[in-house]
């Protein structure tokens, strides 16, 4: 749909021709998600380098009335940050506002813009001997306005929390145009509603976030990462405990892998491979890691699997002897969805339950699925130190992929109905976007969506802010 022309010229004036695309090709890489699932259209793509250019942007869209889908990064799944296929909404792409304003290593405190790349911004704290902890496999591409709109988790989010725990201030501009400095870098700040949690994990619905305060940390001196074998998956649970009681609470990574994931990366990402002598129908990666000088965690990691593997807790373990082999455990980790994908069509669960509850929520599913789905394969792996499972389910490999992605509700039905029923979420770090738009409203509750639309309306009276994605 062609943009109001007057609406159009003014925005050139403000970003320049330079900053606008318009024509679909061009287009092409700002309107659809990695998955293929959705594919948009949209009126232009508007690519800002200020917040002063953001906001005079979003003044004129509420003038005009004029709907806008920012996008920071566009590596999500759930298509948050993908327009409509109807072709009315304007992409407000933030990868130009990609400075870093300030660090400070005596506060601990590093100053982004939203368009910055995560592995940028982690290489910035690291050569300031600090450490930013959000790590996912997207990292090299995500940007931080978009892990911060969707609360990115990662794999480090049990030792450090997930995006929202990792941010003291925030940037935002409103619907209005109207800019909120809330850029303090404050530890603690009690003075009235915390504002910044209002933005993060909104999916951009109720302002564009430009710029963040950041926490860093103490950049670890010692690292060390092991794979561990068992036999049984109600051992997971117990592995987890005997691992935070001998390492004093030092791991920073906890990731279940089944051995259907693990074969499927061994089959097709180059140089990946079972680590272990002998196939085993669970695996655990642990990594442990400290900033105290002289800690020893080799003696430390060691012990703890020497009482596991007497305790039959685990039964068998290999750990990483260099940096290289613990990049290579963790390349394994990181292909697993690019390894499913290459095994054929998947039907996604990105769900959290209770630690406690993993090993119950994942024998139930799986039993159901393949009761309901003969064939299927369930590839279910992910970060159990934090309750999130990336329950994902793999065609049959003589099923037409169409034919068995069309099963999606109905999966998401079974699926999604036994995490709620243990209490537990139906999108753990991945957002709503408008994959679960419609999905959320068959789990939460209805005050809780009430007070959710209540926010939406006094913020965006206009809904101009990502029309339609998160609340339907």
């Amino acid at each position: 749909m062609p943009l109001d022309k007057k609406l159009k010229d003014r925005i050139v004036q403000i970003v320049g021709a330079n900053g606008c695309i318009t024509e679909p090709r061009e287009m092409g890489s700002y309107l659809h998600e990695d998955r293929g699932i959705f594919v948009g259209n949209a009126a232009m793509v508007v690519r800002p380098t200020s917040t002063t250019e953001v906001a005079k942007i979003v003044n004129l869209c509420a003038e005009y009335g004029q709907p806008i889908v920012p996008q920071g990064g566009n590596t999500g799944l759930c298509g948050g940050a993908v327009p409509f296929e109807h072709g009315d909404e304007l992409v407000l792409a933030l990868e130009r506002l990609n400075r870093i304003r300030e660090t400070d290593p005596i506060n601990y405190t590093l100053v982004a813009e939203a368009g910055c790349i995560l592995t940028d911004i982690q290489k910035t704290a690291d050569e300031t001997g600090c450490l930013f902890p959000l790590s996912l496999a997207a990292e090299g591409t995500c940007q931080i306005g978009g892990n911060l709109a969707t609360n990115a988790g990662g794999s480090n989010v049990l030792r450090y929390g997930n995006a929202r725990d990792l941010v003291l201030g925030l940037e935002v501009v409103l619907p209005d145009g109207s800019i909120w400095n809330g850029l303090r870098a404050l530890t603690k700040d009690n003075t009235g509603y915390a504002l910044k949690h209002v933005f993060i994990g909104a999916e951009g619905s109720l302002g564009i976030i430009t710029a963040a305060v950041l926490k860093l940390f103490p950049k670890p001196t010692e690292v060390q990462t092991a794979l561990c074998a068992l036999d049984k998956l109600d051992s997971v649970t117990r592995l987890l405990s005997v691992a935070r009681s001998i390492t004093g609470d030092s791991i920073t990574g906890f990731e279940l892998i089944s051995r259907f994931a693990l074969a499927v990366c061994a089959k097709h990402i180059p140089g990946a491979s079972d680590p272990l002598n002998t196939p085993h129908p669970w695996y655990v990666l642990i990594e442990i890691s400290t900033a105290r000088p002289n800690a020893n965690l080799r003696d430390c990691i060691e012990n703890l699997l020497a009482e596991c593997l007497d305790n039959k807790v685990i039964s068998d373990a290999v750990v990483a002897e260099n940096l290289e082999q613990a990049a290579s455990l963790w390349r394994m980790r990181d292909s697993l969805s690019e390894a499913q994908k290459r095994e054929g069509a998947s039907i996604k669960h990105d769900i959290s339950v209770p630690v406690s509850k993993v090993p119950e929520f994942i024998e139930i599913a799986q039993d159901r699925v393949r009761k309901a789905f003969p064939g299927a394969r369930p590839c279910p792996f992910g970060h159990l130190g934090d309750g999130n499972i990336h329950f994902n389910v793999s065609q049959p490999p003589d099923h037409d992929a169409n034919t068995f992605l069309a099963k999606r509700a109905e999966m998401n039905r079974i699926v999604h109905d036994i995490v709620h029923d243990m209490g537990g979420s139906i999108s753990a770090e991945h957002g709503i976007g408008r994959l679960k738009v419609n999905e959320i409203r068959n789990y939460k509750d209805d005050i809780e969506l009430d007070l959710m639309s209540r926010i939406k309306r006094a913020i965006d009276p206009d809904n101009i802010m990502n029309p339609g994605k998160v609340l339907s």
